[in-house]
């Protein structure tokens, strides 16, 4: 991998992350339209530790309040009624999902699940399933109506991330806003549901990177690194543009963009300009 290739990757990385809009698919299509390689299943998990680092930095209160009534919870009764003891368990099992399928079809995330023709068509499919949510969702309930339920389904949502195209904070909206969860609250929790997941995948693919691979670029230690700060610096940026756009707009921009993704991707495919 060359230091364009990685700065150019890390900002696809950072811009894509938190929209639902796949950041994987994207690394996926930019390397392999411009590079003629996919930037590959390690490179995109570990550089997705700065972007989630970002997250961590955004929502610090949210993040210690939540692990401080956690631990309370577990020995006063009392706590263990609140919402925010409740909120904390609700990210806890959301994370099982994607870690669990995640370690059992690893070879599979890094190997056929990364044709662009699966890419394309999950953009496709999963852009027209967010519009249906936006269209009928009934977004009414906020944070504090949050429910375990909501937390089990939003996770499984989230683990249908580890197909390129679905998007992460794609599939996770998507499951908010069908199951009547305001925009703003399904986005936050989505963001908070994203950070045990992301940070397990991005460490236990930190040992893969460096290594020989026929499934993608190969960066050095230094280019990884830069990567992933640039990464997160963007990711910063485009967590508060986010936040502030979905309290005033609907998701359809991303809805149209995905679906105008795919079907160019799916004609660059056809006519061989791109290889899947």
């Amino acid at each position: 991998m060359s230091w364009l290739q990685a700065m150019v990757l890390a900002v696809v990385q950072g811009l894509t992350e938190f929209l639902p809009i796949s950041s994987s698919g994207h690394l996926s299509i930019v390397s392999k339209l411009f590079f003629g390689e996919d930037a590959g299943a390690s490179f995109t998990a570990v550089t997705q530790i700065g972007t989630e680092l970002a997250v961590v930095i955004y929502f610090i209160g949210d993040i210690v309040r939540l692990v401080a009534v956690w631990f309370r919870g577990l020995f006063n009764a009392e706590v263990r009624a609140t919402q925010d003891y409740k909120l904390a368990w609700y990210v806890i099992v959301g994370s099982l999902p994607i870690g669990i399928l995640g370690f059992f079809f690893q070879d599979y995330i890094r190997s056929s699940l990364r044709s662009l023709w699966i890419t394309g068509l999950t953009l496709v499919l999963f852009g027209v399933l967010m519009g249906l949510a936006e269209r009928f969702g009934k977004q009414l309930r906020e944070q504090a109506q949050l429910r375990l339920s909501d937390g089990v389904l939003m996770g499984f949502a989230q683990a249908l991330a580890l197909i390129p195209g679905v998007s992460r904070s794609g599939g996770t909206i998507t499951a908010g806003l069908s199951l009547g969860l305001t925009r703003a609250t399904a986005v936050r929790f989505s963001f908070l549901l994203a950070i045990p997941a992301v940070f397990a995948a991005g460490l236990s693919e930190v040992s893969h990177v460096f290594e020989p691979s026929p499934y993608g670029l190969q960066p050095s230690g230094a280019q990884m690194i830069v990567a992933t700060v640039v990464a997160g610096v963007i990711g910063y940026a485009v967590i508060a543009w986010l936040l502030r756009f979905v309290e005033k707009h609907s998701v359809y921009l991303f809805v149209w963009y995905r679906i105008a993704l795919g079907a160019a991707l799916f004609a660059l495919l056809g006519f061989g300009v791109m290889q899947p």
